[in-house]
């Protein structure tokens, strides 16, 4: 019986959705620029317990740090057919950012979004296939861990929804397309289909539904995502009350009033709800559009997500300049004495604005100190690799020993060693030296830029 639900309802995607994606796609060829990139499978690209395939598109040209996109095909879809239905890999092409295509190979060929090993961060499954392409993006195509995003429709919306509650510090962003509030899905025993969910039977409390999706990575403390959420009236898949339960879910995490801060009706039809800002920024976006069934996206509306996401310039964002405070000493990243000697260890302190504590991150993953010929870059003494290993200025010479990534938890990581920039002995002390220690996420390695 139930089986026999779920059949029933793939194809009813398939059949709606399908033919939306695959028209979209013959209209954005018909307009897009030659390109020598294509989509190319990676394997073996890390923990895979769900056999997932996994492939990649990298622009022609793109910046040096692209960010990344995760996008998530419907059931019954794959990533190829995401790929060439949809319009983010041209918006790639004109914005730089890598599109990571992930494929389910069970037979629905729809993604767990159900069991208790996928509501949990690091549980098992299809999130931890897909957090695995992100990290091997990172490491082989250089990609910004910084600037990591997601975006599905239907079983890959469901999944956008998942992703950003068991992944926090991944995903800094999700667009959902007509899908479910994290954990909606879940069953006991599992089971792909949940009916009570699709139909818009299961309604929670805000708190509640917060409470559930900050219950999928409990030890997390840090910023959360934004979200997009998108959903058709018509919707007889997964239906429409689903959209106000996952407005209410993402706004309770963000910790915001379920009033919007803005409203307005961007096309006949649609009405958009913003909370937490009135910018295209904001931390909770909805749009609900009337007379629409299970047929998202439709053209243009990727766009609208590479806008809500940020990436929608030629070129990454101007390189932050400002101080780098250390969170558990209120106090800042300083280079003893304004030297602009190679080889001086790092300290903390007092913060003054002083240009030994403006440091400017750049497109290339490396923090600078000073200008001109005194231009200096957070360094790891002697390529170390080690705990303790002294952090320094040097000449900038663009080797990971040079390049950091800075996390969405506040932790600030070499690319070279993994470790995190610590201040020695949770000292909190002016003067307390700064060093590569194994990430502990305590309060002598968060780290606020700005």
């Amino acid at each position: 019986m139930i089986k026999d639900q779920f059949v029933r309802a793939g194809r009813a995607i398939l059949s709606c959705l399908g033919t939306a994606l695959l028209l979209a796609a013959m209209l954005v060829r018909l307009a897009a620029p030659a390109s020598a990139a294509s989509l190319v499978q990676i394997t073996n690209f890390g923990n895979n317990p769900s056999n997932l395939l996994m492939h990649i598109y990298v622009p022609d040209n793109h910046p040096a740090r692209p960010a990344i996109l995760v996008a998530v095909h419907y059931c019954g879809g794959s990533g190829p057919v995401f790929f060439s239905g949809t319009e983010f890999a041209r918006l790639a092409d004109r914005f730089g950012f890598i599109v990571i295509y992930p494929t389910v190979t069970r037979s629905s060929k729809c993604f767990d979004v159900y069991t208790q090993q996928a509501l949990h961060r690091d549980g098992g499954s299809d999130p931890v296939g897909i957090k695995a392409m992100v990290d091997w993006t990172v490491a082989n195509r250089n990609g910004d861990p910084s600037r990591v995003y997601v975006s599905g429709a239907s079983s890959g919306a469901m999944m956008t929804n998942v992703l950003l509650g068991d992944y926090p510090d991944v995903f800094k962003a999700g667009a959902a397309f007509s899908g479910v509030p994290a954990t909606c899905f879940a069953t006991t025993p599992p089971n792909e289909w949940n009916s009570d969910c699709a139909g818009g039977n299961i309604i929670k409390t805000a708190q509640q539904w917060g409470d559930a999706a900050r219950g999928m990575d409990p030890g997390y403390t840090g910023p959360r995502p934004r979200m997009q959420l998108w959903h058709g009236a018509a919707d007889t898949t997964l239906r429409f009350p689903n959209f106000g339960e996952e407005i209410k879910q993402w706004t309770n995490v963000a910790g915001l009033s379920q009033t919007p801060s803005f409203t307005d009706s961007p096309q006949s039809g649609w009405t958009r709800t913003r909370y937490g800002g009135t910018g295209t920024q904001a931390q909770v976006e909805g749009v609900s559009l009337q007379n629409v069934g299970h047929t998202l996206p439709m053209p243009g509306m990727a766009a609208m997500a590479i806008s809500f996401f940020g990436l929608d310039g030629t070129s990454p964002p101007p390189p932050p300049a400002g101080e780098v405070r250390a969170v558990g000493a209120g106090r800042c990243l300083d280079v003893p004495g304004a030297t602009t000697a190679t080889g001086t260890q790092l300290q903390i302190w007092d913060c003054h604005g002083g240009t030994n504590q403006v440091w400017t991150r750049t497109a290339a993953g490396t923090l600078t100190v000073y200008s001109g010929g005194n231009l200096r870059c957070l360094d790891a003494s002697g390529h170390g690799t080690a705990n303790g290993t002294p952090v320094i200025i040097w000449t900038c010479t663009g080797q990971t020993n040079q390049q950091w990534n800075v996390n969405a938890n506040g932790t600030i990581t070499g690319v070279q060693s993994g470790l995190c920039l610590d201040v020695s002995a949770a000292s909190t002390a002016n003067g307390a030296k700064v060093q590569l220690w194994s990430c502990t996420g305590a309060g002598n390695q968060q780290w606020q830029l700005g």
